[in-house]
């Protein structure tokens, strides 16, 4: 039995999204999408687990886990906590190589006809263009390049928190390949609309945002702290008006598309991030509680839309009113 046979459904045939009169379809910088639903990155693997629930391929996208040139261990355990609204993580970007990605998960997604963003992660500058050089004879769609990763290059400073960091990265992934580059912007910085404007001058095509912002639990009792690492990412619904607000900022700085993220759950979460600014949205933390959640969000856009007489989902880009 192959890895394919073994995960193939087994009692009723996965969730796709109802029929709408709306039109659904949105570009983000370059990439075509049916309906403006991804995931975010991390939270969904490369589709394979979900795809007994939800049909990958009516997703507007598939976002691939963080995928680095040789594979990473990871932090060590423990590394999830909850957290009221939301958990952290320090998962550490566990992943087993860009090799294997393109071995076992993409050609899988292929065959599903899933339109695929593959997350790029390095500790280098070298290790991300490495990464996207090696997938540019892959069935991938679009580049999401992570720079909240430590830059052992710069002593292990965040390579998203800086301009000239920013720029350098964005520049050389901007030069290994034509497919729309898209990069994820970390909220843990002082002025986010700054690193946008050099993602942009650096040949981004879209802006991905937010990653998780940082933070930290503690077991009283123990009096320890409750990750291994001590400080993780924190995500889920707790952090969307701060992601809100950085897509709303960030919309006003720059020109190109944005991919909005951060507490989504439901259809108005997404339709919300749409209204200041975002051209598609990506569902993260809810696939651990509810895996049919991207197929009920874009349900939920398409009857907001029905139920306003929106027409075409690109009206509501940027359709806030302040």
């Amino acid at each position: 039995m192959t890895s394919i046979e073994r995960h193939q459904p087994v009692g009723p045939s996965p969730r796709q999204p109802r029929p709408t009169s709306v039109d659904m379809a949105v570009n983000l910088g370059g990439l075509d999408m049916k309906n403006p639903v991804t995931v975010a990155s991390g939270t969904f693997a490369a589709g394979r687990e979900y795809h007994d629930f939800v049909d990958v391929a009516t997703l507007g996208a598939v976002t691939t886990k963080g995928v680095s040139l040789n594979g990473w261990e990871g932090n060590a355990s423990p590394r999830i906590a909850e957290t009221p609204c939301g958990m952290l993580n320090s998962i550490g970007l566990q992943n087993p190589g860009v090799a294997h990605l393109k071995e076992h998960d993409l050609p899988w997604l292929a065959e599903r006809g899933a339109a695929v963003i593959v997350n790029v992660s390095g500790h280098s500058f070298d290790e991300y263009v490495a990464v996207i050089e090696a997938l540019e004879d892959a069935p991938v769609h679009a580049y999401e390049v992570n720079i909240s990763c430590p830059n052992v290059d710069a002593g292990g400073l965040t390579i998203g928190t800086s301009s000239s960091s920013v720029e350098a990265v964005v520049s050389r992934c901007r030069a290994a390949t034509k497919r729309p580059l898209i990069v994820k912007l970390t909220p843990n910085v002082t002025d986010i609309t700054e690193i946008a404007r050099a993602a942009e001058a650096a040949g981004a095509d879209a802006l991905s945002l937010i990653n998780t912002l940082l933070g930290m639990a503690i077991d009283a009792k123990h009096r320890r702290p409750q990750l291994a690492r001590v400080v993780g990412g924190l995500s889920g619904p707790a952090v969307k008006p701060v992601a809100l607000r950085m897509v709303w900022e960030c919309h006003k700085a720059v020109k190109i598309p944005l991919l909005g993220m951060g507490g989504i759950s439901t259809g108005i979460d997404a339709v919300e991030f749409m209204l200041a600014g975002a051209t598609a949205v990506a569902a993260g933390t809810v696939n651990f509680a509810n895996p049919c959640a991207t197929v009920e969000i874009i349900e939920g856009i398409a009857q907001y839309c029905e139920e306003e007489g929106v027409k075409d989902v690109k009206e509501l880009i940027g359709a806030l009113e302040c």
